[in-house]
């Protein structure tokens, strides 16, 4: 047995499994990531200086995970011959018994993630105009692969994504949550009989955004991260969601108001969805529409964290504010939903 300093993690056992795979010099170090939501990230390096990315399940989900593993593992490498940028696939390990769950490890890509206004503070406005127009390339160049040609043909039903989203995330609600939402309810029913013709499919990423991508010293974007939503379907709903993200600057009521976006420098929504629609050459007439679905999408997906933060906090008599914050914040996204609607 080797020894296991870090949760999930058998540092004698992944390094010899590392040392087949490509050139290490020495002994490895591990340390934890934090940034990321699920699955655990961990920086592996060698005497030599160089670096690698670790990724495995959460300890104890290992069963439900570990086809995530091998689906992310599978788009890296599939996109690695493309124009996308991704981190270098270097293998994955399907041998529990090495460090007890599946994992890949791909390269370290250098740079900075940018997850809010302080972190957006520390470049000039040049560099944040050319961060947000190397997103907005990024993401239309992901749009363009054809998934046949780079091996992704079968990551998904192509058709009808929107409707599934729809589906997915109302049986969610309806099987989770304690209380009525009739705001919810009555949005999915507008947005399912407004669902736009998806013209052809493609690879959506499913979360793009800023700080879902590494942005490197030269302030292009270095690696598109986080795949674990990238299915096939219509791409138009990445775009949506980028843009919900995005914050806007003058309007008082964004919940987003922590966005790095809204620092000056990065450009307009606006301006966003005019060089998407140069680059990829896309109809965005429908825009507000997948801007709502997404909105409308968080509120699903928080509504969920609501649910799960109560059950977990049963025996916390203080969780008045938390829950009330909760409950403001979904409001707020139902009603952001149905303003994008109205634009339509």
């Amino acid at each position: 047995m080797g020894k296991e300093i870090h949760a999930g993690i058998n540092e004698v056992n992944v390094s010899n499994w590392l040392a087949d795979q490509t050139d290490v010099v020495g002994e490895l170090t591990f340390q934890i990531v934090t940034h990321g939501r699920s699955n655990l990230t961990y920086i592996l390096e060698d005497e030599d200086n160089t670096k690698w990315i670790l990724r495995r399940p959460p300890t104890g989900h290992v069963l439900a995970s570990a086809h995530d593993m091998n689906r992310e593992y599978k788009i890296i490498s599939a996109l690695g011959k493309s124009n996308v940028p991704v981190p270098g696939a270097i293998g994955m390990c399907e041998d529990e018994g090495v460090t007890g769950a599946s994992f890949f490890v791909m390269d370290f890509v250098d740079g900075n993630i940018i997850k809010d206004l302080t972190d957006a503070q520390q470049f000039s406005r040049e560099e944040r105009k050319i961060q947000s127009e190397s997103l907005v390339e990024a993401l239309a160049t992901l749009h363009k692969v054809d998934p046949e040609e780079v091996g992704l043909g079968d990551l998904g039903k192509r058709e009808d994504y929107i409707a599934r989203q729809l589906r997915r995330w109302k049986r969610q609600v309806d099987e989770g949550s304690d209380r009525s939402l009739p705001l919810f309810n009555e949005l999915h029913k507008n947005l399912e009989g407004r669902i736009p013709p998806q013209i052809g499919y493609g690879i959506a990423h499913g979360d793009y955004r800023l700080d879902n991508c590494m942005i490197g010293l030269d302030n292009q974007v270095a690696a598109v991260l986080d795949w674990e939503l990238c299915t096939l379907g219509d791409v138009l709903a990445d775009l949506g969601g980028m843009l919900m993200w995005w914050g806007e600057k003058d309007s008082s009521k964004t919940l987003m108001s922590d966005a790095p976006t809204l620092a000056e420098g990065y450009i307009s929504p606006g301006e966003v969805a005019n060089m998407y629609e140069r680059f990829s050459g896309r109809d965005l007439s429908d825009l507000p529409y997948y801007i709502a679905f997404q909105f409308w999408r968080l509120a699903a997906i928080t509504e969920g964290v609501r649910v799960r933060f109560t059950a977990g906090a049963m025996g916390d008599k203080d969780i008045g504010d938390e829950m009330a914050g909760f409950e403001i914040r979904i409001d707020g996204l139902l009603e952001a939903s149905l303003a994008k609607l109205q634009e339509m």
